[in-house]
């Protein structure tokens, strides 16, 4: 199928505006949509949460009249009834006569079929145009929609020799106030933050969205004019050693604790406090099994998770396979050969070593922030090589 030059920019529109549910959508895609007729854009949408109305309704709602129109969109159009209409028969409704569509939806529910009833209903629906970076925008949602586990990011901090905390422990701050910034935005588009016992310990982190981080000039973050959602916040602790007064459970939103701990009595000051406790499956060490956990997070609907932990369960993660991205923030700053490592994972030979793939390289603030993609991760026949 050969595109032109004005279905190209219009896509490109299309893209930014699913850009803006970035932060908003879980567990449903980013999606957004642009109507034209005679090479002139008409109107817009995005879908800003779930629930709402999908993007092509939202644009639909901003035109009277889109008889003969031509509509972009970053997602094929849906065709079953679920909290919204069918997005395919309201554009067969409102009497469009060509649908773009950037990439097809691999959800079960609709794989296709949002295409047909279009194409039966007499629509042209031209498919593959800027296929790749839709298939960005929603990373996690197609690998969950496809079979996969949900997206995996991992976030680091560490000096430029590698350490992550004095030997005591002590790790607050390395990096500055930009870095930590640009943290919350991986937290605010994760439908998950997952995060060790460990961290909750030494750290007392919350590990919630802060709105006060976010510039002025975030298109995705002005969208939700301060309508924030809370990621879920996971707590690996195969143990059950976490604190039921940590700051943990004061920050909203849900919260889930997995651990190997089979007596329910123990499972119960937790639960009191707000949180569900799940028994997942051992790893052979007594140890939570990381890609079960992952596994069940795919069952709750979780498309990305960004873990932020320490060196064992970072180095465990990426031991498993289930580590797809890793964001590494380091500070122009020595702390010596007694500071603990940035990873706790022994090797001995050449031959062991973990390649990366670095995407993007950038100072932020006074820090660097070395953005990687790591291959052969699980379920990485599922994305495209570069995207």
């Amino acid at each position: 199928m050969s595109f032109s030059d004005f279905d190209r920019q219009m896509m490109t529109t299309a893209l930014r505006l699913a850009e803006r549910g970035r932060y908003s959508t879980s567990p449903n895609p980013r999606v957004g949509c642009v109507i034209c007729r005679d090479d002139q854009l008409l109107a817009q949408g995005w879908h800003q949460r779930a629930g709402s109305g999908h993007a092509e309704v939202n644009a639909l709602a901003n035109l009277a009249d889109a008889r003969a129109a031509t509509v972009y969109v970053t997602l094929e159009p849906c065709s079953h009834q679920g909290r919204t209409p069918p997005c395919a028969d309201s554009l067969i409704n409102a009497g469009v006569s060509r649908v773009v569509v950037a990439i097809e939806d691999p959800n079960p529910l609709v794989a296709g079929r949002g295409i047909t009833r279009l194409r039966e209903a007499g629509v042209q629906v031209d498919v593959g145009l800027m296929t790749a970076q839709a298939e960005a925008i929603n990373i996690g949602f197609m690998r969950r929609m496809r079979g996969g586990l949900p997206w995996l990011r991992l976030k680091s901090a560490s000096s430029i020799d590698g350490r992550t905390a004095m030997a005591s422990g002590e790790s607050q701050w390395i990096t500055g106030p930009a870095a930590r910034a640009d943290v919350q935005k991986l937290r605010a588009q994760s439908c998950a933050i997952l995060s060790g016992v460990e961290t909750v310990l030494h750290d007392d982190a919350a590990l919630t969205v802060r709105a006060e981080n976010f510039s002025a000039d975030d298109d995705a973050a002005i969208a939700l004019d301060g309508d924030w959602r809370q990621p879920l916040r996971v707590i690996v602790d195969s143990s059950l050693r976490t604190p039921v007064g940590a700051k943990l459970f004061a920050g909203g939103g849900e919260i889930l604790i997995a651990t190997r701990v089979t007596d329910v009595e123990r499972h119960k000051p937790l639960e009191a406090a707000g949180a569900t406790v799940v028994i997942i499956e051992d790893d052979g060490h007594g140890r939570v099994a990381l890609p079960a956990l992952m596994a069940y997070l795919r069952e709750l609907n979780c498309n990305e998770v960004l873990l932020e932990a320490g060196a064992v369960l970072a180095g465990a993660a990426l031991r498993a396979g289930i580590v797809d991205e890793w964001y590494v923030y380091m500070a122009p700053c020595v702390m010596g050969s007694s500071g603990r490592p940035l990873l706790d994972w022994p090797m001995i030979t050449m031959a062991e070593q973990q390649a990366l793939d670095i995407v993007d390289i950038r100072a932020v603030g006074k820090d660097w922030r070395i953005h990687c993609r790591v291959p052969n991760t699980v379920g990485a026949e599922d994305v495209p090589e570069r995207v």
